[in-house]
């Protein structure tokens, strides 16, 4: 099963994995924002509702995305490229979509404000 990570992470944790991954050391599949309020803006409630129903799924175009949760095209569309642009989904060369993942984890830490 291949998971990946999504996780808010500043330049130095993602630039210590990069460091560590070059020698040898497994990473695991990351996908890093630089804050969490990012990290929810990107991941919306639709579109991590496109994600459940494309997760380990193989790729697909959006009108079946769209089919399988039951939206418009149209708006699927738009959170699609929104996810492509974030580098959450990937296309293929044929042009369908595709989240090359099994499961998702999210990672963060909640802390008090000062």
């Amino acid at each position: 099963m291949t998971t990946v990570t999504l996780s808010a992470a500043s330049r130095d944790d993602v630039t210590q994995r990069a460091l560590a991954a070059f020698e040898g050391k497994q990473q695991g599949a990351h996908i890093s924002f630089s804050s969490v309020d990012l990290l929810w803006q990107i991941m919306m409630r639709k579109r991590w509702q496109l994600l459940k129903a494309m997760t380990g799924q193989g790729p697909m175009s959006i009108r079946e995305a769209a089919r399988r949760v039951e939206r418009d095209v149209k708006t699927v569309h738009g959170d699609v490229h929104a996810l492509l642009d974030a580098g959450i989904l990937d296309r293929t060369d044929d042009g369908h979509i595709v989240f090359p993942f099994d499961a998702v984890h999210v990672d963060f830490t909640l802390t008090a404000v000062a």
